[in-house]
């Protein structure tokens, strides 16, 4: 029973969320659905009236009698204007995707679950190949350990889409963001600024996160909002990285791998910003952005490397130096 009452909140949180698109707002999604709820299931929309054995992927899925009739009439709907020469239609603000055993968006899914691998292999290199008292390493463990729970959100939204698993992925896929950002900051400014103002810094991204979260949380999920906060840290954190980049080039060689990790993550990006309708039903836009950023890891892990042996390298020479003018 545990389950119908964690979903049963899910739906009433999912109640007046999702805007309504053509697809959704035709007259025939609307007969078709009201006649599929009254004839299949019950009040809450949770159980079916008739004796029906659904497919237990479907079952551990959580695809419960009005979610059934919600997909089914979907297609009904796209097949209606197919008929008419009319275009695929969204449905509350997204495309029609076939569902994969029970998965709602199996290529973003599965594209997701790659990222989060990238991630992990990049870590376990990171882990071997840099020393613990290396400047900045447990600031690249944190940047790991921010990205994989991102991505592990990102999976479970696009296996299965609640107002609660959108909203976790939003604020995950901003903490990456966030991080970037963070991480450029702390690299261009932790041998000039005091550790006291680094640390201030910390607690602000820390305070600026959590009341971003607050909002997009306990206000009615403002996307226009959460786009122009994401682009304009997105925006700050790439030209910061660009001007660092050509500024250490000549002295850190390895810079260009960070360099062509920003040029090429904007050059993807395009993609999250596209609207076609998806590929067989599965292949959207969304989907292949999630594949192109997955190659993408193993450069910013690489600079990452690379530079903490520099750091390493550098303080342990300064380490000599000092030792050397002592005697």
């Amino acid at each position: 029973m545990w389950k119908y009452f964690l979903f049963s909140f899910l739906i009433i949180l999912s109640i007046n969320y999702s805007g309504a698109s053509i697809g959704d707002r035709s007259p025939y999604y609307q007969r078709c659905l009201e006649k599929c709820e009254i004839l299949n299931c019950t009040k809450d929309g949770i159980h079916f009236i008739k004796e029906y054995h659904q497919p237990l992927h479907l079952k551990w899925t959580f695809w419960f009698c009005s979610d059934e009739c919600k997909y089914n009439c979907m297609w009904k709907t796209v097949q209606s204007f197919h008929e008419y020469d009319l275009k695929t239609p969204q449905f509350h603000g997204k495309w029609p995707f076939i569902r994969i055993l029970g998965i709602q968006e199996p290529a973003s899914m599965i594209f997701s679950l790659l990222n989060l691998y990238a991630h992990l292999k990049m870590l376990k290199i990171f882990v071997k190949r840099v020393r613990p008292d290396s400047p900045l390493y447990f600031m690249w463990i944190g940047y790991c350990l921010v990205c994989c729970h991102a991505w592990f959100w990102s999976t479970i939204f696009h296996a299965r889409d609640f107002l609660l698993t959108e909203i976790l992925d939003y604020i995950c896929a901003f903490s990456i963001v966030l991080v970037n950002c963070y991480i450029v900051l702390v690299r261009m400014l932790k041998y000039i600024l005091p550790r006291f103002l680094l640390i201030i810094l910390t607690v602000f991204f820390i305070a600026f996160f959590i009341n971003h979260s607050i909002y997009l949380y306990m206000g009615r999920f403002d996307y226009s909002y959460n786009m122009k906060v994401n682009i304009v840290i997105g925006t700050i954190t790439a030209l910061c990285w660009f001007i660092w980049c050509l500024v250490h080039q000549k002295k850190q060689p390895y810079v260009w791998k960070c360099g062509m990790y920003v040029a090429l993550t904007g050059l993807v990006l395009p993609l999250e910003v596209i609207d076609l309708p998806p590929i067989f039903y599965i292949f959207d836009s969304h989907s292949i952005w999630h594949l192109a950023t997955a190659p993408l890891v193993s450069l910013i892990y690489s600079f990452a490397i690379d530079d903490c042996r520099y750091l390493r390298k550098i303080h342990f020479e300064d380490v000599e130096n000092q030792k050397s003018k002592e005697l």
